[in-house]
């Protein structure tokens, strides 16, 4: 996907391109055996793939980057994290055959389930996770035993989790049966387990979370522990703001 090049320091171009480490390349600026675009560099310039980088007389080429956005249906009992120390199932198994180095954007919890993104875009990702970009997450969530009005009230407005109050929140009632209530649940928060620490606060039991849409992207019908790369419109869609019960939040 076709993405604006940033300038870059010109020591990490050349540790980019496999010449040599930052510090390595460092040095080969200050001995004078770097040129850019034929005059000899210095310590702080900084570069693009146009310019013409040369170190000892010959030319260095900046390999290209294939920016991925790929979108994965996280099943419970998996950590998302690429690796883990104690040998538990990590969410980097379901990804390994993406073909470039990805990682996740956010979390889910080991118990939770659903849509989760990865890419190997830094400055994308930090749009994403950035608390200022108040990007909406959508959650199907399974509680017990029932919920009443001032249990909605609760959630919606906002409740004490840690000594702070959480944001305010969108809850709709999806289902509700008999010792059972499926809720949508819209935050634009991303504190760790903060539903389940919601739910927990007025006394109820999360039976199932789910992840079903980020920004304006849906899971839709993407099949548990499958992933698949995103459309270039998806991946703009992710950082718009959704519209709910015919209005935009």
């Amino acid at each position: 996907m076709a993405k604006k090049e940033e300038p870059v320091r010109l020591q990490k171009f050349i540790a980019q391109c496999g010449i040599a480490s930052r510090r390595k390349a460092e040095e080969l600026i200050l001995q004078g055996r770097v040129k850019v675009n034929g005059k000899p560099a210095i310590l702080g310039d900084k570069v693009t793939s146009a310019d013409k980088v040369t170190v000892s007389g010959k030319r260095i080429v900046m390999p290209k980057t294939r920016y991925r956005y790929i979108m994965l249906n996280k099943p419970r009992g998996f950590i998302t994290t690429m690796n883990d120390e104690r040998g538990r199932k990590c969410v980097a198994e379901l990804v390994s055959n993406v073909g470039e180095r990805v990682y996740p954007i956010g979390r889910l919890d080991k118990d939770s389930e659903g849509m989760l993104v990865f890419t190997n875009d830094g400055e994308f990702a930090n749009k994403i996770m950035h608390p200022r970009n108040s990007i909406y997450k959508f959650y199907r969530v399974t509680v017990r035993p029932s919920i009443n009005e001032d249990q909605l009230v609760k959630l919606e407005t906002g409740v004490e989790i840690d000594g702070r109050k959480t944001a305010p929140a969108i809850v709709h009632v999806v289902h509700k049966e008999e010792g059972r209530v499926v809720l949508e649940i819209i935050l634009h928060e991303g504190k760790n387990r903060e539903i389940r620490k919601m739910c927990d606060a007025v006394g109820l039991e999360v039976a199932r979370l789910k992840r079903t849409q980020i920004g304006g992207v849906k899971m839709g019908m993407l099949k548990q522990g499958d992933w698949r790369d995103l459309t270039e419109k998806e991946v703009k869609n992710l950082t718009a703001n959704p519209i709910v019960n015919g209005r935009t939040i």
